[in-house]
């Protein structure tokens, strides 16, 4: 396999990459804490791109008894992700929750002037 083969086969990883990144980017250079949330959010899609990207086989078939003969594809990756799905949508409800009860009592969402409004 030459690199350019590399290259044009292996593009969802090159997505997960990008997509952890600005996550990153995100989470760490932003202060207004929706946009951070969003950032967790595309993280996290990052990541169930990795795990769906690195489950996939070549030609693998569902494991059921009596269907083909060739390699099996693991429904594990598939079940953690959707579990993580689950999780990912529950941990964003209560991240929203949290700004607006933090908008309800200080007024802003910048993370700046509500380190400034603690430690006064």
């Amino acid at each position: 396999m030459s690199v350019i083969d590399a290259l044009l086969t292996h593009y969802n990883y090159y997505a997960v990459v990008l997509l952890l990144g600005i996550g990153v980017y995100m989470l760490v250079e932003s202060t207004n804490l929706i946009k951070k949330i969003i950032g967790m959010n595309v993280f996290q899609t990052g990541i169930f791109l990795f795990f769906i990207t690195a489950a996939y086989v070549e030609g693998g078939s569902a494991p059921v008894v009596g269907e083909g003969g060739g390699p099996y594809v693991s429904p594990l990756p598939h079940v953690l992700i959707l579990t993580a799905i689950v999780v990912g949508v529950a941990l964003t409800a209560v991240a929203l929750a949290l700004v607006v009860r933090i908008y309800d009592e200080y007024g802003t969402l910048d993370e700046e002037v509500l380190r400034e409004l603690y430690h006064d």
